[in-house]
């Protein structure tokens, strides 16, 4: 059975708004399609193009759910965020 980290669920939701672009569908493929077991080996698997974008794409939706006081979504979002540096 598969099982997928929150934060991962979390950020995949978040790609979810971006879906007319490569990258988000490139990071979306690899969400959808490997089992990953946290956020950790996650990050390990993007390539230097898909960290890139990804920063970008997270700095926007932790701002966003801050905006609307969604603690859950910037504590998940964040986790991703800080891994990529």
């Amino acid at each position: 059975m598969r099982t997928i980290d929150d934060t991962l669920l979390y950020l995949r939701e978040s790609l979810s708004n971006y879906e007319g672009n490569e990258w988000s569908q490139s990071i979306h493929q690899k969400l959808q399609n490997k089992d990953y077991q946290s956020e950790e080996e996650f990050v390990e698997d993007l390539d230097d193009r898909e960290m890139q974008y990804l920063n970008k794409i997270l700095e926007r939706e932790i701002g966003y759910a801050e905006n609307v006081q969604d603690d859950l979504r910037v504590e998940q979002l964040r986790e991703v965020y800080e891994l990529i540096f």
